[in-house]
């Protein structure tokens, strides 16, 4: 990945990303002086949408993001059997401060983060106030979104010591127009999640419940609760957690398909999808197909199933062919693969899924004691185990281990391990919650850019 000195600028033309219902097409970027660019509301929406494009990378939500938490949070559940070293090193929880997949997480991100910020500082060029709230929210949305990956993976848990004294990433709220001089001073825990919260309540006030531009949907007022919902249950701010939650429930916009089968591979959002993101042949790889599925499917088969194959095999009987939902067989090696990702490249790649939304409330009212929206956390739970071939639980079955298993079996091979077994405080691999091993190294080319101002986490030297 490089770096751009210049702001994208896009064109909607051709397939790149989805968030509510339906696809976004832009053409390929095109590097145009940033102080030429911003003077018309076209570009500065154009230049939204390539923010969205950044966002979909394989850096990003894309790939390393979602897979990326699923390697490092790994307790026995996958193999890495990639010839990748970098990869290997967030399953074995040794990376080096040179690994090339964690730098572009950084930088990718900083890019997206820059891309939104020039758009936010041209916003006096609108005068359309419902254009102006719509391109602003967007942009907070996108860096609301970043901000938050980035913390999570380079910052010490929320629950973990002091957020108020533990170092997270530096917060860059103004356009830099190059990356030549970096930022040298990393801010805190606390303030990156306020930063967060911020951005993503500006996105849930300005935006509608549906977004159009040129015939294209694009993320709306839920999709920014469905990720506040994900910040306030990694807060343990469990009751704000399932309010957001159940916002996008209540909202009807969405509904469970059918089958689980049914949430993906799809061409176009499924009624389930609150948040997805569409990878085109322009954008070259999908990385979530590459590493998860069969070469019969253009993958790979570099993550294998090992303690999730006997796990979700023993949940149906064994003639039930809906295990087919949810596996299959490299046909190269033979091994145990995920079905989630069978898509090659065309297929969306879900974010958020109203499944989540259901178990992100039946844990809030679970640990809080309380029916969030008057409902049950039971009746949230069923919901989801219901439309997998699953019998009811009863409220007096539900225990906290019962809640990581729901999740880690419901939204397995969707990024959500690594942050629930830090939520959860439980071990990845032998390796404590709160090990130094399951945080990302500030990358080298970051700390010999900022002259060493930049402090390394700890346990990887400075």
């Amino acid at each position: 990945m490089k770096n751009k000195l210049l702001l994208s600028i896009v064109v909607i033309s051709m397939l790149v990303v989805t968030s509510c219902s339906d696809l976004l097409d832009v053409e390929p970027k095109q590097s145009i002086d940033a102080g030429q660019a911003l003077d018309t509301p076209q570009k500065i929406e154009a230049a939204v949408i390539g923010a969205y494009d950044d966002l979909s990378s394989v850096d990003l939500l894309g790939g390393t993001v979602i897979y990326g938490s699923d390697l490092l949070g790994d307790d026995g559940s996958v193999t890495w059997f990639g010839t990748f070293s970098q990869p290997d090193e967030l399953w074995s929880k040794n990376i080096l401060t040179d690994n090339s997949f964690v730098r572009d997480v950084w930088l990718q991100g900083y890019e997206t983060i820059d891309a939104t910020n020039n758009a936010l500082s041209a916003l006096d060029v609108i005068d359309d106030p419902d254009m102006r709230d719509r391109v602003e929210g967007q942009a907070k949305l996108i860096r609301g979104i970043v901000y938050f990956e980035l913390v999570r993976f380079f910052g010490r848990d929320w629950g973990d010591g002091d957020p108020s004294q533990n170092l997270g990433v530096p917060i860059v709220l103004e356009p830099t127009r190059n990356f030549d001089n970096p930022p040298t001073t990393r801010n805190s825990v606390e303030a990156v999640y306020t930063q967060v919260i911020n951005d993503l309540t500006d996105a849930k006030n300005l935006l509608p419940p549906s977004i159009e531009v040129d015939n294209t949907v694009l993320g709306n007022t839920y999709v920014a609760s469905a990720y506040l919902s994900r910040v306030y249950l990694q807060q343990r701010e469990y009751e704000d957690a399932g309010l957001e939650a159940g916002r996008v429930i209540n909202s009807g916009n969405y509904s469970l398909t059918p089958l689980v089968s049914g949430a993906f591979n799809n061409p176009t959002n499924s009624t389930e999808d609150v948040f997805a993101v569409q990878v085109s042949d322009q954008d070259g790889s999908n990385d979530m197909n590459t590493f998860y599925a069969g070469s019969q499917y253009s993958g790979r088969e570099d993550i294998e199933l090992t303690g999730y194959f006997s796990l979700f095999t023993g949940l149906f009987n064994a003639d039930d062919d809906t295990r087919d939902d949810f596996i299959h067989f490299g046909a190269s090696f033979g091994g145990p693969l995920t079905s989630k990702w069978i898509n090659f490249r065309n297929g969306n790649i879900n974010i958020v899924r109203l499944a989540e939304m259901y178990l992100t409330r039946g844990e809030a009212s679970f640990r809080t004691g309380t029916d969030i929206n008057g409902v049950p956390a039971e009746d949230d739970f069923n919901m989801v185990r219901n439309r997998a071939g699953q019998e009811d639980i009863d409220a007096a079955d539900i225990d906290l281990d019962y809640v990581f298993n729901e999740r880690y079996i419901e939204l397995a091979f969707e990024g959500h391990v690594l942050h629930d077994t830090k939520r959860f405080e439980r071990s990845a691999s032998g390796f404590a919650w709160n090990a130094p091993e399951l945080i990302f190294p500030i990358p080298q080319r970051e700390i010999d850019a900022s002259g060493g101002e930049l402090e390394q986490n700890d346990g990887y030297g400075s």
